[in-house]
């Protein structure tokens, strides 16, 4: 059973920055992609970015150019860099893993972890 556990939530100032974490473990030969989604209150599970082994990575067009993706594969541990952050941006934000990264950013994956937190106040 593959585990995904995020950190790095927090509360911010809007224009503030941020980097969340997420920890696999028991990923080796499983799926291909790991990513980021997000849930605000009353709003449907978003699909923020997706990124493959092989460092490609792909992103949902709200977070072009803000947000960052990356993976340090001999860890299994995928980071997502927040930056010029707004109160919309206000969210528990979920790391995601599949075989498709279609799937992440439709925010349909195979494994979800708990989610970790991110308040933007203005």
């Amino acid at each position: 059973q593959v585990q995904l556990v995020e950190s790095g939530g927090d509360s911010v100032q809007a224009g503030g920055s941020l980097r969340l974490s997420c920890a696999a473990s028991r990923l080796t030969g499983l799926p291909y992609y790991m990513g980021w989604a997000r849930q605000a209150p009353g709003k449907e599970r978003e699909g923020l970015a997706a990124i493959a082994r092989d460092g490609t990575t792909h992103y949902a067009d709200s977070v072009k150019g803000r947000f960052t993706i990356s993976r340090d594969n001999a860890k299994d541990v995928v980071y997502l860099q927040l930056n010029s952050l707004k109160a919309e941006d206000t969210a528990m934000y979920y790391c995601a893993t599949d075989s498709w990264w279609e799937k992440i950013i439709n925010a349909r994956p195979f494994y979800w972890g708990q989610g970790t937190q991110v308040t933007v106040s203005s």
